[in-house]
């Protein structure tokens, strides 16, 4: 499956229909923007819920205040295009954590007339959305140091894999497989509460497939790595 990433930018975007069946749509959005979807991040707070509020004001780093509040203002700018609402209409939930049925499992829109995922890395986010449940990842290249430090947590031939590689493209190569894994794991709801050995997703140029999902590697800008995960 190729995916097209759409790019949002400053102005309000045309987005679409809702995805359908099987189909998938992939945002990229630069969080360092001071406008978002026609909404200015300065003026951002009004468009989020309590929570989202609350989460932004714990970020003590501006930087890292603005980079949240760009992607949630991406997100619901993108999820009330596709619902006909206004952003700060979107009332979003958490469904329960298919470990412990706590009501911390994957995010999602009241009503599930939409599945999504956000994520992000450095100064960039993704986004996904879907009639299914969907997963998406992007991380930026680790450095060495990050790729010892979960080499032998992987599955082990994944740990085989990254350790026969030359040292130069060890880190790229974990870059993959951690997008592929963690696009799972959001896709999923259980998060990192059952590890990183399981599922076996590689880290060639092709994820390998986990049964009752697509695993897709996205395009990115260069020094990142981004994945897809689509429940079949």
């Amino acid at each position: 499956m190729s995916t097209y990433v759409n790019r949002l930018g400053e102005d309000l975007p045309r987005i679409g229909a809702s995805p359908a069946g099987t189909a998938v749509a992939v945002w990229s959005l630069d969080t360092t923007l001071d406008v978002v979807g026609g909404h200015r991040i300065e003026d951002a707070l009004p468009i989020l819920d309590a929570g989202e509020r609350e989460r932004a004001g714990r970020l003590l780093r501006a930087g890292d205040r603005h980079r949240y509040l760009a992607s949630h203002v991406g997100l619901r700018v993108l999820l009330g295009g596709y619902l006909g609402l206004a952003p700060q209409d979107v009332v979003l939930v958490r469904e329960d954590c298919p470990c412990c049925d706590g009501p911390h499992g994957r995010p999602a829109v009241a009503g599930g007339a939409v599945q999504f995922s956000l994520s992000h890395s450095d100064d960039l986010a993704y986004l996904a959305f879907a009639a299914v449940p969907v997963g998406v990842d992007v991380e930026a290249v680790p450095s060495a140091a990050a790729v010892r430090d979960v080499l032998t947590a992987l599955h082990p031939a994944e740990t085989a894999e990254l350790s026969a590689l030359p040292a130069e493209e060890q880190p790229g190569a974990l870059a993959r497989l951690w997008s592929r894994k963690e696009a799972y794991f959001k896709g999923t709801g259980t998060g990192l509460a059952l590890g990183l050995a399981e599922p076996y997703v590689g880290s060639g140029p092709t994820p390998s497939q986990v049964p009752g999902w697509h695993l897709t590697d996205l395009p990115t800008p260069p020094a990142y790595a981004a994945a897809l995960a689509l429940r079949s």
